[in-house]
């Protein structure tokens, strides 16, 4: 066995499962260091000493070489699979997918927080309704022609919906006087039953859901928003209503927005107004909703409701007001959408234009 030879052939293995096979080679169970010291006990004792002296010597330079040659190679592939998996921590990271904000959901946040910096509180309300907030309180009975103007779902009575328009705690009540139930055909009713569990004064805005059994299309849709607005205390004027929406249309719209109102009808406010919103950017007046000096018959309701109660009558006297709009109509007028049905088709192409 020439071992400079072996010495040199294990240096130069190119890689582990050659060095493997040269340590079987060498120094295995069948091995030729192996076979060799299995012949010493058949030499003379002098030259089985001798002998022996230099397989050892062998072996052990063989291990030795066999152990810098395995971590040679385990450094080099180390170094490989670090060059291949390498990393530049200066190249941009991968963008991953996310979420944002319903473009309905941006709007109604955006008038929120204009009438929170007015002092207003923000409160909700049940989407199934009763008969009775949704159109008696609010000067709307049975006969009324006004209620010609809601196409309303009516929901059958059960518990689930019973517990869910009646008020509760000491304004509890027994539902068959409240008529039956419909999902809210406008956020109004919240007037009603705020002011039935609040005394005056206070200020208030009501967003949320609002359905209307109609046929759709670009400008109507079965289920909308709406964001209401009530104002109630002593000597509240039309005054105070202009000052509001005018508020509302600086803050839409920069320091150069103002509004303007418009008499109409609406059976839960006298006078009644139609109220529009200059925008400065397009030069031009956008109609957003309806105001207007809440009604004394729902102040009267609403004592009504509470002196059944065994409450004190605290709206004689007092005056109000109160504004609606549609948070998608704004939306439609802003941005210029054509058709509000694309609101609720889950168009990803056209929600992802609203996330900035």
């Amino acid at each position: 066995m020439d071992i400079e030879a072996a010495l040199e052939e294990i240096s130069r293995a190119p890689n582990l499962d050659s060095l493997q096979s040269l340590k079987v080679q060498y120094l295995g169970k069948n091995g030729q260091v192996t076979q060799a010291m299995k012949t010493l006990g058949q030499l003379p004792p002098e030259e089985r000493k001798e002998k022996g002296r230099v397989l050892n010597a062998w072996k052990q330079a063989l291990e030795e070489a066999l152990e810098v040659r395995e971590a040679q190679l385990k450094e080099q592939a180390l170094q490989a699979r670090l060059e291949q998996e390498a990393l530049d921590v200066s190249l941009p990271g991968y963008a991953f997918p996310s979420g944002g904000l319903h473009i309905t959901s941006r709007i109604v946040l955006e008038l929120v927080n204009i009438f929170r910096r007015l002092g207003f509180s923000v409160v909700e309300g049940p989407e199934v309704e009763s008969e009775f907030f949704n159109f008696d309180a609010l000067n709307m009975p049975e006969w009324h022609p006004a209620r010609d103007m809601q196409d309303t779902f009516w929901v059958e009575l059960n518990r689930a919906t019973e517990e869910a328009f009646t008020i509760q705690g000491p304004f509890a009540e027994d539902v068959s006087g409240l008529g039956g139930a419909v999902l809210r055909t406008h956020t109004s009713g919240m007037q009603i039953r705020y002011m039935i569990q609040h005394t005056p004064p206070f200020k208030i805005v009501v967003p949320g859901r609002v359905f209307r059994y109609e046929q759709t299309d670009a400008s109507h849709e079965a289920m909308f928003h709406q964001l209401e607005g009530l104002v109630v205390g002593p000597n509240i004027t039309m005054a105070d209503l202009k000052g509001a929406i005018s508020e509302l249309a600086r803050g839409l719209f920069g320091k150069e927005g103002k509004a303007r109102f418009q008499p109409t009808f609406f059976p839960f406010v006298e006078p009644g107004v139609q109220f529009a919103m200059w925008w400065p950017e397009r030069q031009k007046w956008l109609e957003l909703g309806g105001a207007g000096m809440v009604h004394p018959y729902l102040f009267k309701a609403v004592d009504d409701y509470r002196e059944r109660q065994g409450l004190p009558r605290v709206y004689e006297g007092m005056t109000g007001w109160a504004f609606g709009m549609g948070v998608e109509r704004l939306a439609l007028l802003r941005y210029g959408i054509p058709d509000i049905r694309y609101f609720y088709q889950n168009r990803l192409s056209f929600l992802r234009q609203f996330r900035g």
